[in-house]
């Protein structure tokens, strides 16, 4: 990654998504300023380490990419009873949710204290938002957290500690990502999990086309 005097909103400029390597990896280095991420997202990119938590800082353009489509979202009839067990906030718990998403206990953790540090500062900016899921007598169950640029939301992790609490969360997400005038929900990579939520592949060449135009 390259210092650019022509790129003065993030101070780095950012190799086309088109160029990334067979591990979907585009560059290695810059920082996580919120100007570098915004900059970053708007491209088609996000950021995350290699090799887990201490590893450098790399920048991503998986080919496929995961999309959940806001008005495809699969809501079985035992997820629609389960809602009904939680209460859903926004933005309530931000630091709560990231740190729930960086538990070192989690298998191929990658979110350190960077991370933290970083995310939290651009959730105080107002790009950054987390969607938390609640039990009756007030326990954080599940969430999630991502980055909103334009009509892009760009989800970067997601956890439960109760059963259906982060398919709640995404549940939520999507409705209220509807409501709020985006157009394209990123989810990095599909899963089974969010495979059996809704979630399709797109081509990267599709993606980065469908960014351009929420971000426009």
């Amino acid at each position: 990654m390259r210092r650019s005097a022509a790129n003065r909103a993030s101070g780095w400029r950012f190799p086309p998504a088109e160029t990334a390597d067979a591990y979907g990896v585009v560059g290695v280095g810059a920082d996580l300023e919120p100007e570098t991420l915004l900059h970053a997202y708007s491209q088609g990119l996000f950021p995350m380490r290699l090799g887990g938590t201490g590893g450098p800082l790399g920048w991503w353009s998986p080919d496929p990419r995961g999309v959940m489509p806001l008005d495809g979202v699969h809501v079985s009839r035992s997820l629609r009873r389960a809602r009904g067990r939680f209460e859903v906030t926004v933005d309530k718990a931000f630091v709560e949710v990231m740190r729930a998403c960086a538990d070192p206990k989690r298998p191929h953790g990658w979110i350190d204290e960077s991370f933290v540090d970083a995310y939290t500062h651009l959730h105080s900016l107002g790009h950054a938002h987390s969607i938390e899921v609640w039990t009756a007598d007030g326990n954080l169950a599940g969430g999630l957290y991502g980055v909103r640029v334009e009509r892009l939301f760009a989800g970067e992790s997601m956890f439960h500690r109760v059963t259906d609490a982060s398919k709640v969360a995404l549940w939520a997400a999507c409705d209220l990502l509807a409501i709020d005038g985006a157009t394209l929900f990123d989810v990095q990579w599909t899963t089974p999990h969010l495979s059996s939520m809704g979630a399709v592949d797109v081509a990267r060449r599709d993606y980065v086309r469908l960014v351009r135009r929420a971000v426009s």
